[in-house]
């Protein structure tokens, strides 16, 4: 199994190549890029660490490569993407994100189902990357 997050989830793992490509789009369109990591990929979760600043004023997509290779070569294992930020609506407005890096091993989620009133039944998601401790999650 494997997390589906972000614009190109169900596409096969961008290359170098493919990331540079979307890239230059963001950048073509006047959005910075941040990147982001995390070892808890909860559904939920939208809140990453952020690595560094978000990459402002650039012209070709060799900073932000350079940035993720940094990341990737820190966290070997966690869930590395890439945020472009639409500005002209005056908020901050996500306008493409995608995964660059994932772990090797992906433990993947457990659906819990619990009986309610009335008959009903409610669902919960429960990641077994969590049964480890940060840090640890992804660890082999």
């Amino acid at each position: 199994m494997q997390l589906r997050h972000g614009t190109f989830s169900y596409l096969p793992d961008f290359s170098d190549a493919d990331i540079a490509a979307q890239v230059r789009y963001a950048l073509l369109n006047n959005w910075p890029v941040s990147i982001e990591y995390t070892d808890d990929p909860h559904p939920r979760n939208v809140y990453w660490e952020m690595w560094g600043l978000p990459l402002f004023d650039l012209d070709e997509p060799d900073g932000v490569l350079a940035e993720i290779d940094a990341c990737r070569a820190t966290f070997p294992r966690h869930y590395i993407r890439l945020t472009a930020y639409d500005a002209t609506y005056g908020r901050q407005t996500t306008a493409l994100s995608f995964l660059v890096q994932r772990p090797p091993d992906e433990p993947g989620f457990r659906l819990d189902r619990t009986d309610a009133a009335d008959r009903s039944q409610r669902y919960g998601y429960h990641p077994y990357a969590l049964d480890r401790r940060p840090g640890e999650r992804y660890s082999g």
